[in-house]
């Protein structure tokens, strides 16, 4: 019997989005949904979300902030710890 030359069928599928883990809907970016231009360096409620325990900056990934929102929102992190509004570190 001669081989075919063609594709062979794969038993094996892909794992496809659906089939990982946390591998849900982006959530949309919350100053493109408030319409917000420019990120407040004065807002430390919407800042302290964005920060972690440590005081460390989220990423975009966790903070679900547009790249351009993400970037702003870092500049104003860095602004209001300069001006001592925010602290470099978190206490223990």
């Amino acid at each position: 019997m001669a081989k075919s030359r063609g594709r062979q069928p794969t038993t094996r599928r892909r794992d496809t989005k659906r089939d990982r883990p946390g591998a849900g809907r982006r959530k949309s970016c919350q100053f493109c949904r408030d319409k917000v231009d420019v990120v407040d360096y004065k807002d430390l409620g919407m800042l302290r979300r964005a920060l972690s325990e440590k005081g460390k900056i989220r990423s975009g990934r966790l903070t679900g902030a547009c790249r351009r929102h993400q970037r702003q929102l870092a500049r104003a992190v860095k602004r209001a710890r300069e001006i001592a509004l925010l602290p470099y570190v978190s206490d223990r």
